[in-house]
């Protein structure tokens, strides 16, 4: 395309060097020559304007051709063409480089070009030779290359789009802070063990002066230990909301040190059980509100449902012979094999927050669980019988956290956090339970990721209670697989 142009410029400027000279020359031997330049000119030029009917035919061409592809990339385009700059097309720039002045007002010399300008001189000094009347020849046509201005520009598209997503820190909470984009899969297997130990002293008995107790002092000491692991699925629905279910199998152990009580000996006794069944399965659903960006907050809300497939601790038989509150009480009122699941069905709702600065970003979540109440619940106990219990209701359990999550390198970061739920008090037919209290439950939590590539990571995170009520030491494992 270059080389045509240079022709058409050379041909315009031999008619303009021509014209002097034949008017210089009004002697009737220079007719014939003048006459022979001008059928040679006039044959250039219907050349030239042949090939610029062909170029404008292939450049039609060319833009038909082009506005198919960007139909098929727009509807292949996530939705997100509220905050996208389009690239130029490409028609256009190819337009601007036929142009005489195209490439010269741009201020810059596009690679292409440059072969074209070093061969002009010699183009126009062929033109400037007879050619006995025959057209020059043409090449083929032009097939235009990448241009820098679109290569930008579809860095700055990708760049706007990643700056729509939170960014990714590692994991400590049960929910993510990145969304699933729309298409892919997430299927996250994960590993989680608890370990907790509590000391409690009863005085069954009284003190006739404060220094002298008369009666019983019963002293247990539990060691309890959770494994749970779980398999979770994940996928978007569009790049603002996602979809999970998370299935746990859950085996506990506990261990109950203690010395019979209303006997009066001195023989500790150990009291073994454990259980091991499939856990309460979950789904949930998680919509980012805003787009956020560089120094502003990303809010995502966040909605999860609790079932009951797991064990009753219901229906585990508990070491009690008739009943386990009351008068006339007979054994520990420790179930003799434990239970997976919570009994109750829940519901929570929760609002997460993410505020990238570089090179930290600082993270937060609040929540709030709901537990449903059941009616006509029954105590299983001994020799088949059961107790009957009435009307329970769980206390509600509202939690926040906060931390903050630093990347190392480009596979590498680590987040620390705090976590702290307020679990309030149990009723019982519309009246709290004696001895129930509200519980406060807080972890410190280290968490460390490592991305091997763009679709498998590694997250551990290590969670210390800080009150007595919290498990002493938690351990979660996780290895996210992207489909």
């Amino acid at each position: 395309m270059p080389t045509h142009v240079a022709r058409l410029g050379a041909a315009s400027l031999a008619a303009m060097l021509l014209a002097p000279v034949a008017q210089a020359q009004g002697t009737p031997a220079a007719e014939p020559d003048k006459a022979a330049e001008l059928a040679t000119l006039k044959a250039e030029l219907a050349a030239q304007r042949e090939l610029v009917d062909r170029l404008m035919r292939e450049l039609q061409a060319q833009r038909a051709k082009i506005d198919r592809i960007e139909e098929k990339r727009d509807a292949a385009r996530p939705v997100l063409a509220d905050n996208l700059e389009l690239p130029p097309r490409v028609d256009d720039l190819l337009l601007s480089e036929q142009r005489g002045t195209g490439g010269q007002n741009g201020g810059g010399q596009n690679p292409q070009q440059a072969p074209a300008q070093n061969t002009a001189p010699k183009t126009a000094q062929n033109n400037n030779a007879p050619n006995n009347g025959r057209p020059p020849s043409t090449p083929g046509p032009v097939v235009p290359g990448p241009a820098p201005a679109q290569v930008s520009t579809a860095s700055r598209i990708q760049n706007n789009q990643k700056d729509q997503r939170p960014p990714e820190v590692a994991p400590l909470f049960e929910a993510p802070g990145v969304l699933t984009p729309r298409g892919k899969y997430i299927l996250e297997p994960a590993l989680q063990f608890g370990y907790s130990s509590s000391n409690r002293v009863a005085l069954v008995g009284y003190t006739v002066i404060p220094a002298l107790l008369i009666g019983l002092v019963d002293v247990r000491e539990v060691k309890r230990n959770t494994f749970t692991g779980s398999l979770t699925g994940r996928t978007g629905l569009n790049n603002r909301m996602e979809v999970e279910v998370k299935v746990p199998y859950v085996y506990r152990s506990d261990a109950t040190v203690s010395r019979e009580i209303f006997t009066g000996t001195a023989v500790e006794r150990v009291f073994d059980t454990s259980g091991k069944a499939l856990g309460d399965v979950e789904i949930a659903g998680r919509y980012q509100l805003n787009n956020g960006g560089p120094d502003k907050a990303y809010y995502i809300g966040g909605l999860r449902y609790k079932s009951t497939t797991g064990k009753d601790p219901f229906e585990v038989v508990t070491d009690c012979q008739t009943r386990c509150i009351g008068e006339n009480v007979t054994g520990t009122g420790l179930p003799l094999s434990l239970p997976t699941g919570s009994g109750f069905h829940s519901l929570q709702g929760s609002l997460t927050w993410l505020f990238p600065s570089d090179p930290a970003v600082f993270f937060g979540n609040l929540s709030y669980l709901h537990n449903f109440k059941r009616s006509n619940v029954q105590r299983l106990v001994r020799n088949g019988i059961r107790e009957p219990l009435g009307e329970l209701a769980p206390g509600a359990i509202i939690g926040f956290n906060f931390g903050m999550g630093l990347a190392l390198n480009d596979k590498a970061s680590l987040s620390l956090g705090y976590d702290h739920s307020t679990v309030a008090r149990m009723k019982q037919n519309g009246r709290t339970v004696p001895g129930s209290v509200r519980t406060q439950l807080g972890t410190l939590l280290l968490g460390y990721s490592y991305r091997f590539n763009e679709k498998r990571s590694l997250s551990v995170a290590v969670g210390a209670g800080v009150t007595r009520d919290t498990p002493d030491v938690s351990l979660t494992i996780r290895m996210p697989l992207s489909f």
